[in-house]
Order: C-alpha cells, then sequence, then structure tokens
C-alpha cells in the first residue's frame, strides 16, 4: 500500500509522545500545530488499525442512497437523445412509468441532462435583493407608464387602466380607466396627463404594440412615439421580458408639479 510517509511519520511521532511520554494532549497537539481532537482521532486510528490507519482518508461517503442507478440514469440519457424538446418533468412521467417509485425526481434529472451535456444550466432566479433600486433627481424628468388589468366592473365587466407616475415624486399622473387598451385610448390618457401635468423630459414605457411599433419585425411609428416625439419628450424602452422595469406602485404624494402647461401637440 502507497503510503504519504511524511505526513503519516508525523502523525505517527504525535501518537508515540502522547501514548509513551505521558505528556498531556492539549501540549502534544500545539507543539504539532493541530487541535486536540485531530490528536484524538489519531490516537483511536492508531489503535483501531495500526500505521496505515494514519494515512489521509477520503471524506468521500462509502453509500448514496440517493444516487441514481446506472441502468435508470442510462435510460433516462437514451430517452431524451431520442426526444430533445423533453424537460425533467415530461421525461420524469416517462420513467415513473417503467420504474415506479425508483425513478428519481425531476431535480435530479435535471443535475443528470446536465452532467451529461444534455441541457444548459439554467441561472439561479435573482432574489428580490438583487434589484437595484434607481430614482430620477427631480420631478417631471421621468415618468413611468403602464396599463393594468384585472380591474371588473359589478357586473363581472373586465377594464383597464392606463398608470403613469412620475419617477422621482412619486406622484400618480395618470389613472385613466378604459373599456380596451387600444392605442386610441391609451394615447388619449397620455394626451389628458400631458394637459393636466406639463410635458416630462422623458417617458418610460414597455415594448407593448400600444407604446411602440420600434421593435416589431417591421419597425413603425405608433401614435404614441408621435406625440412623445411631437412633445419633445425621450421615449424610453424597457429591456425585453423586464417587467419590474415599470413595476413602481403608483403613490400619492403632496409634491407640487411645475405649473407651466405646455401646448400639447397630437
Amino acid at each position: 500500500m502507497l503510503i504519504e510517509l511524511s505526513v503519516v511519520e508525523q502523525r505517527y511521532l504525535a501518537v508515540r509522545d502522547v501514548l509513551d511520554s505521558g505528556v498531556p494532549i492539549v501540549e502534544v497537539a500545539r507543539q504539532y500545530g493541530v487541535d486536540r481532537r485531530t490528536l484524538h482521532r489519531w490516537i483511536s486510528r492508531y489503535a483501531s488499525g495500526g500505521l496505515e490507519a494514519l494515512a489521509t482518508q477520503s471524506s468521500r461517503p462509502k453509500t448514496s442512497p440517493t444516487q441514481m442507478a446506472p441502468r435508470i440514469e442510462a435510460r433516462l440519457v437514451e430517452i431524451r437523445r431520442a426526444h430533445r424538446g423533453w424537460g425533467p418533468r415530461t421525461l420524469r412521467t416517462k420513467l415513473v412509468k417503467e420504474f415506479g417509485a425508483a425513478a428519481p425526481s425531476r431535480s435530479a434529472i435535471y443535475r443528470a441532462l446536465v452532467r451529461h451535456q444534455l441541457i444548459s444550466p439554467v441561472p439561479p432566479r435573482r432574489t428580490a435583493e438583487s434589484y437595484q433600486r434607481w430614482e430620477r433627481s427631480r420631478s417631471m424628468e421621468l415618468w413611468q407608464m403602464d396599463v393594468v388589468g384585472r380591474i371588473f366592473l359589478s357586473d363581472g365587466t373586465e377594464i383597464k387602466c392606463v398608470t403613469g407616475i412620475d419617477d422621482h415624486s412619486r406622484f400618480c399622473v395618470s389613472a385613466h380607466l378604459v373599456a380596451r387598451a387600444t392605442a386610441r385610448p391609451v394615447c388619449d390618457a397620455l394626451l389628458a396627463a400631458l394637459e393636466r401635468h406639463g410635458i416630462p423630459s422623458e417617458i418610460l414605457t414597455d415594448n407593448g404594440k400600444v407604446f411602440t411599433g420600434k421593435r416589431q419585425a417591421t419597425p413603425t411609428t405608433v401614435l404614441f412615439d408621435r406625440i412623445c416625439l411631437n412633445n419633445g419628450i425621450t421615449h424610453r424602452l424597457t429591456a425585453p421580458f423586464s417587467p419590474t422595469t415599470t413595476g413602481k406602485v403608483c403613490d400619492y404624494v403632496g409634491v407640487q408639479h411645475r405649473p407651466d402647461l405646455t401646448q400639447v401637440k397630437v
């Protein structure tokens, strides 16, 4: 058996110092620069297995009860290669039919697919703490506008609300209810907000078709874009699939907006 003599010899000398000289374990441990509990383990291992037992031992467990059985893993890989579009949920359903209770969990299937490079690992979800808050330095510098649904009348009819807030003050500049959130009603809500509160420097919206046509297959200028352009407003868009960017709550706070109402151009 191949033994790392330098390590084993040092441990053996420490054990012999305790057993032969009667020096307290604490002092011997201090002399060899180890914890006394470590020295106790060396003594116990030497007593049960001799010199060879003092060699560095693997920390790997002798058994892994949760490890996927090789035959099941081989079958998983076979099924996945035959059906590239199947994910862990579907694959587990198929394995349950074949192996019953021995079928692995979805998470185990996912790890196996990553291990065999059959899928790319999904980055972990961002935590709420990881989102970075931002706020403009003054009122009327930026408005955020969005359309909120799931508002129901007493007869069950659903209506929409074209919402808008000032990014700095959180003053609600728009809470316009519409039967349908199509281009004309949304733009009417924008015009009403501009006439009442004035012209902001910028407006931030998502990429909905009522707000912009810049990211369509054939880019075009929709009415909302044109109103912003005609009134000297920079229309900013959120990154695709980033709903939290315009997720600030409409707060009614007592902040005075600038009184000069510029003539709005449609």
